[in-house]
């Protein structure tokens, strides 16, 4: 009777340890995001979307240039849970290894030159004549910081690729030289705005921004739009210098075809739900489907640059990432 009532108590037991473990393995609490402005309408749908499935979870954002995110966590100590660039290698340059060990590149994108029916010459610009547009005097265009974000360096060096695309020596200071400093802003989306009242002509964007905010834009060649793997050696031959870990240092940004990162940071507040987001959004059917929705192509699956990183990673996100270079 004794071992009865003995097995019955442990049995008891076993099932409530067994409820307790389902209960704290079932993401909660709340998930912060640093991500790049680029990326705040799909990430906001993201968010939806995760919150329906986990209600117990509050995903709270906040979107900035890739740069000055990664800042918010190497330089002003704020905690975070993830935080995704619009180049991976601004988590590669000031996050890791100190405050990441993984980088988890998930998408693609392009540059474009975006305007409205507003904008100066708004009828006739196109492939050809766009270079010779943003030199005329009474025309506003306008870029993102480089040094906070990664669109403002790569609108540089799609100036830099078109004066030895185009043969045209000179080209990248003429334009430049008809772009007052006034004209940066601090993330590529702060310009859609300015486009949108009319307060300026031409603004160099993500061709997934163009099209979430229904934005006109002109393509350029592949060639000197960052946007072709292909034609990386050619990218590689300009470079931007921007501000570096340290106050008045400065690191290198090449040319290179534009690739998206994200990253769970080693001291995550809550590194469970974290990682759960994490597992939704780096999914085929989930977060990388409404990335391809929004105009902005993903990795499936997404990658990671070595067997090690990959190891690294939260058991339920190693088979949703890919080992390449």
């Amino acid at each position: 009777m004794k071992n009865r009532y003995y097995l019955l108590i442990a049995t008891v037991i076993f099932v409530l340890c067994s409820s307790s473990a389902a209960v704290w393995a079932t993401p909660h609490g709340i998930v912060t995001i640093f991500h790049a402005g680029s990326l705040t309408v799909p990430m906001a749908a993201m968010e939806k979307a995760f919150e329906a499935k986990y209600p117990d979870v509050d995903v709270q954002r906040e979107p900035s240039g890739s740069s000055k995110a990664a800042r918010k966590i190497s330089d002003l100590g704020k905690p975070c849970d993830i935080m995704a660039s619009a180049d991976y290698k601004v988590i590669d340059k000031l996050l890791h290894p100190t405050y990441t060990d993984n980088n988890i590149r998930f998408a693609s994108n392009r540059m474009v030159l975006c305007y409205t029916d507003q904008s100066r010459f708004a009828g006739v610009i196109n492939t050809e004549n766009w270079m010779e547009i943003l030199q005329q005097p009474k025309v506003i265009w306008g870029h993102s910081a480089p040094d906070l974000d990664p669109c403002g360096y790569r609108t540089l060096m799609v100036l830099q690729l078109a004066e030895k695309y185009y043969r045209q020596p000179g080209l990248y200071q003429k334009i430049i030289d008809n772009r007052p400093t006034r004209n940066i802003r601090p993330k590529a989306v702060e310009l859609v705005s300015l486009l949108q009242t009319g307060n300026m002509d031409y603004a160099w964007e993500y061709r997934s921004v163009a099209v979430q905010h229904n934005l006109k834009f002109v393509e350029i060649p592949d060639q000197i739009n960052l946007g072709n793997y292909k034609f990386d050696a050619d990218y590689a031959q300009v470079a931007v210098e921007v501000s570096g870990k340290k106050p008045g240092t400065t690191m290198t940004m090449k040319g290179q075809s534009i690739t998206y990162g994200i990253a769970l940071l080693k001291d995550a507040p809550n590194r469970e739900a974290a990682s759960a987001f994490l597992a939704f959004m780096l999914a085929a059917d989930g977060g990388l489907k409404i990335l391809e929705e929004m105009g902005q192509p993903p990795f499936i699956p997404a990658r990671v640059a070595s067997a090690e990183m990959k190891a690294i990673l939260p058991q339920q996100l190693q088979s949703l990432v890919t080992v390449q270079q």
